[in-house]
């Protein structure tokens, strides 16, 4: 009964296992779904599809006004065509920011220790005694154990 209670308050030892208190929410699928297929589309309509066609157009009418020179063999729609490849890549990379705030609001952290962009990849200089892989919060149990570790290794 006492570890069913440990359990449902989130925090305290449940079989030896220590949990975290603020990363334990948990965050459904379908949420997830929604907020990934929310950044796709919008992410085509807001950015991409414009960038595409403003620098397909910008490209024609610059061919158009002999600024650039078509291909002899293939016309305009080669250099049109890049462009236009360019655009959309440039306009869905352009929405990252948006999207990963739209993660963070549902609840995913994006800290350091997350990702590639992090500061931290949890094999180098960083402090990953004191950090929850799901939770960048430090509790003061793992204050303690990391202050007394280092302590226990320089008296052996």
């Amino acid at each position: 009964m006492a570890e069913g209670a440990a359990a449902a308050s989130g925090s305290g030892t449940v079989e030896g296992q220590r949990k975290c208190p603020l990363g334990d929410h948990h965050i459904h699928r379908e949420d997830l779904r929604k907020v990934w297929k929310e950044c796709q589309e919008e992410s085509f309509w807001y950015r991409a599809l414009p960038f595409s066609l403003g620098s397909m157009a910008v490209t024609g009418g610059l061919i158009y006004n002999g600024i650039w020179k078509p291909s002899k063999r293939f016309g305009l729609f080669p250099k049109v065509i890049v462009a236009g490849i360019i655009g959309y890549a440039i306009g869905k990379a352009s929405y990252a920011r948006t999207c990963r705030s739209k993660f963070q609001e549902l609840g995913l952290g994006f800290g350091p220790g997350f990702g590639p962009w992090s500061e931290c990849n949890h094999s180098g200089p960083c402090n990953k005694d004191l950090r929850h892989r799901s939770c960048p919060h430090v509790c003061e149990e793992c204050k303690k154990e990391a202050s007394a570790a280092p302590a226990e290794q320089v008296k052996s």
